[in-house]
């Protein structure tokens, strides 16, 4: 009997993995708000007064995404190694898309669809499909599913996070 990892299709675990880079950033600034939110481009600006990549790309972003990679590589049957890569090639096609919203003018958190994942799953899978036992059309498959799942979920994402119970204000005394 195959082990579980062993027992998953490749381009699950390839999914797996690209889940696991896309929202571990977003989670530690949900989890932590300002906390260690410090710019990985420390606020540089280039010629035309933008921003490199913006306030949104964090070195606490590039940190949770290489650890929750490590840790579903492991959980899937791969390398350490291989999640750590996985994960930096991934924020690195995001750093990509934000480099190009930036020099579009537009906002920091403004959604382009397209521009906002294809390169995110792009890059890994398509760099990494050798390891990960996928081929071309797996990589271009799961960057449309990918794209889709992402698009489907943005609503989630600008929810603000529920307020503590201690900051709610108090609830009137129902009539008696």
């Amino acid at each position: 009997m195959a082990s579980f990892p062993a027992a998953l299709p490749d381009w699950l675990k390839a999914f797996v993995l690209l889940g696991a880079a896309h929202s571990a950033p977003w989670a530690a600034g949900y989890l932590l708000g300002q906390r260690l939110s410090a710019p990985i481009d420390a606020g540089m600006t280039l010629a035309d007064g933008r921003r490199l990549l913006g306030a949104h790309k964090t070195w606490r972003g590039l940190a949770a995404a290489v650890l929750a990679c490590a840790l579903a590589a492991v959980l899937v049957g791969y390398t350490v190694t291989l999640g750590v890569t996985f994960a930096v090639l991934a924020l690195a096609g995001d750093a990509a898309s934000s480099l190009i919203k930036r020099r579009l003018r537009l906002r920091p958190g403004t959604e382009f669809p397209g521009l906002d994942q294809i390169p995110e799953a792009l890059t890994p899978l398509l760099v990494l499909s050798a390891p990960l036992r996928i081929d071309v059309g797996a990589v271009w498959t799961l960057t449309g599913v990918f794209m889709l799942a992402d698009l489907a979920a943005m609503p989630l994402r600008h929810h603000p996070p529920p307020r503590d119970a201690s900051t709610r204000p108090s609830e009137p005394n129902p009539p008696e």
